[in-house]
C-alpha cells in the first residue's frame, strides 16, 4: 500500500487526484462540472504544450555527455574547458536548417551540430554545422537565405527554384553549395558526421596572448553518407531515422564520440593572409595551419524529457567564457545578438532558468523579474552598490580578446585580397578533393534537384553557377539534365 501511495498521480501541485479515466460529472449521464480543476488543468496544459519552433534549425535532437581534454593547449588558451585533463558535462543538439520540427531526417540539408560545455566559469556554446562553410557571409543576407530554403507564401510548399534563384544570385554560396550536393550532404547518421565550428575565434592564453583558431569535431564512428535514392527511401520509411539512430545507439551502450581538433593561426598573421580568414564561405587550408588534437567528445546518455532538455536547449555563440572571444567574422558578430534574441521571443526572457540552460557554476547577476523567473533575486539588485553586491573583476578577467579596428562607414563584405574568390576553393573540393564516384553522384544529385521545378532563367544561371565552379561538371549537369 506504501507503494502504491507513492505512485499514486498527482496534479501539477503534488495533489493525489481521484481518477485516471473519468470527468466528475453531476450523476454518470450528466454534465461535467466546472470545478473539475484536474480535468482543467489536464486539457489547458494540453492547449499550450507546444512551444514556437526554432525558425531556422527546427527539426533536430541530441544528448548528454562530457568533453575531456586529452592535449595540452594551454600555451593559446585559459579557457577553463581546454585545460589539461579537465573533463567536462555537455550538451549536443543535431538538426536540419530548413525542414519544419516534424520534417523528415533525411532530406538534403546542413546539419546543425550545436554544443553546450558546463564550464567552471559559465556556459560555453559552439554553434556550429557539419560542413566548414557556410552560404553567405554577410548577415544582412542571412534572413534572406534562409525564407529562400522556407515555404513559399502562395502555396505553403518548399521551392528548388526559389532555392537555385537565390543562390545564383549569391555567388559567395558555391562553396557550401558544393559541400551540399556532395555525399556529405545527406549524412547516414549523425553519429557518422563531422562538426565544426565554421566560425574563426579567438583564443587568448595566460599571458594575453591572442591567436585565431576553428574546430574541428572529427567523428571517431568514421564519415558516412547516403545517396539521395537511399535518403528518398528512409524519409518515407522512418522520418525520424536520425533521431531514433542516436538514441538507440546511446540506449545500448555503443556511445558515439568525436575527436576534436583545432586549427591555430597566429594573431598577426591574419592582417596580411592571402584571403580574409574571417570570411565564412572559406576554409584554412591543412597545409597552411595543421590540426591540433585537443580532446574527445563522448555522447552516453539519453534525455528523459526530451521537451525540457533537448528542445528547450537554448545555444548562443554569445556565451564565451574566459579565455574565448570573438572574430571580426561579420556573420558571428551578428549571431552574437541574434540568438539569444531567439531565445528570449521563443521561450521567455528567463530561458536560462531551464535545466537545460542553466550553468552548473555560481550565477551572481542583477537580473530580476520577468515572467518565470525562478531563481530568487535578491538585493541590491543594482550596480554599482555599497551593500555587498557582486562587482566585476577587471583585475582577474580583464577584456582582452578585442582587436582593433578603424576606417568609414561602408556598407561591404571585405576588403579584397590576393587569393579572394567565390570560386576557387569550391573547385577545389569538386575537383581535388572528390574522386570520380564522388563527382558523378555530385552531377546526379544536381540534376534531380535542378528537375525538381527549376525555371528559366534561374536553370540557364544554374548551369553557369556550375561551370564557375568546374567547367566539366557544369557541362555534365547541363548535358544530363
Amino acid at each position: 500500500m506504501s507503494n502504491q501511495k507513492k505512485n499514486n498521480t498527482t496534479t501539477d501541485a503534488g495533489i493525489p487526484v481521484a481518477s485516471d479515466e473519468h470527468s466528475l460529472t453531476v450523476g454518470p449521464d450528466g454534465p461535467i462540472v466546472l470545478h473539475d480543476h484536474y480535468l482543467l488543468e489536464q486539457m489547458a496544459n494540453f492547449n499550450r504544450e507546444m512551444i514556437p519552433d526554432r525558425q531556422p534549425h527546427a527539426k533536430g535532437s541530441g544528448a548528454m555527455g562530457y568533453f575531456e581534454v586529452t592535449h595540452d593547449v594551454s600555451a593559446y588558451t585559459k579557457a577553463a574547458v581546454f585545460q589539461p585533463k579537465t573533463k567536462t558535462d555537455t550538451l549536443i543538439r543535431f538538426s536540419t536548417v530548413a525542414g519544419e520540427s516534424g520534417s523528415p531526417d533525411t532530406w538534403r540539408d546542413p546539419r546543425g551540430f550545436a554544443l553546450k560545455f558546463y564550464t567552471t566559469e559559465g556556459n560555453y556554446d559552439m554553434v556550429g554545422n557539419n560542413t566548414p562553410v557556410f552560404f553567405v557571409r554577410d548577415p544582412l543576407k542571412f534572413q534572406h537565405f534562409i525564407h529562400s530554403q522556407k515555404r513559399r507564401a502562395d502555396n505553403g510548399l518548399r521551392d528548388h527554384d526559389m532555392q537555385w534563384d537565390f543562390w545564383t544570385l549569391s555567388p559567395e554560396s558555391a562553396h557550401q553549395v558544393a559541400w551540399l550536393m556532395g555525399d556529405r550532404g545527406i549524412p547516414k547518421t549523425w553519429r557518422n558526421m563531422n562538426g565544426y565550428s565554421s566560425h574563426t575565434y579567438m583564443w587568448v592564453n595566460a599571458k594575453a596572448e591572442r591567436f585565431w583558431v576553428k574546430y574541428h569535431f572529427k567523428t571517431d564512428q568514421g564519415i558516412d553518407f547516403l545517396t539521395q535514392e537511399e535518403a528518398d527511401k528512409m524519409a518515407g520509411q522512418d522520418a525520424d531515422y536520425h533521431r531514433r539512430d542516436l538514441f538507440n545507439s546511446i540506449k545500448e551502450g555503443d556511445y558515439p564520440s568525436w575527436t576534436l581538433k583545432v586549427q591555430i593561426m597566429p594573431f598577426e598573421e591574419a592582417k596580411d593572409y592571402r584571403f580574409n580568414p574571417f570570411d565564412l564561405t572559406k576554409v584554412w587550408p591543412h597545409s597552411d595551419y595543421p590540426l591540433h588534437e585537443v580532446g574527445k567528445l563522448v555522447l552516453n546518455q539519453n534525455p528523459t524529457d526530451w521537451h525540457s532538455q533537448i528542445d528547450q536547449a537554448a545555444f548562443e555563440p554569445n556565451n564565451m567564457i574566459p579565455g574565448i572571444g570573438p572574430s571580426p567574422d561579420k556573420m558571428l558578430l551578428a549571431r552574437l545578438m541574434s540568438y539569444a534574441d531567439a531565445h528570449r521571443a521563443r521561450l521567455g526572457v528567463n530561458y536560462k532558468h531551464i535545466p537545460a540552460n542553466a550553468p552548473k557554476c555560481p550565477v551572481r547577476s542583477y537580473s530580476k523579474g520577468g515572467a518565470m523567473r525562478i531563481n530568487l533575486a535578491t538585493d541590491p539588485v543594482y550596480a554599482p552598490n555599497s551593500k555587498g553586491g557582486p562587482h566585476a573583476d577587471p583585475q582577474s578577467y580583464p577584456q582582452n580578446d578585442v582587436w582593433s579596428a578603424d576606417g568609414e562607414f561602408v556598407r561591404a563584405a571585405y576588403t579584397k585580397r590576393r587569393d579572394d574568390d567565390d570560386w576557387g576553393q569550391a573547385h577545389t573540393l569538386v575537383r581535388e578533393v572528390m574522386d570520380d564516384a564522388q563527382r558523378d553522384r555530385l552531377v546526379s544529385n544536381v540534376v534531380g534537384h535542378l528537375k525538381d521545378g527549376v525555371t528559366e532563367p534561374v536553370l540557364k544561371r544554374a548551369f553557369e553557377y556550375w561551370r564557375n565552379i568546374d567547367k566539366e561538371v557544369g557541362d555534365r549537369i547541363a548535358k544530363e539534365f
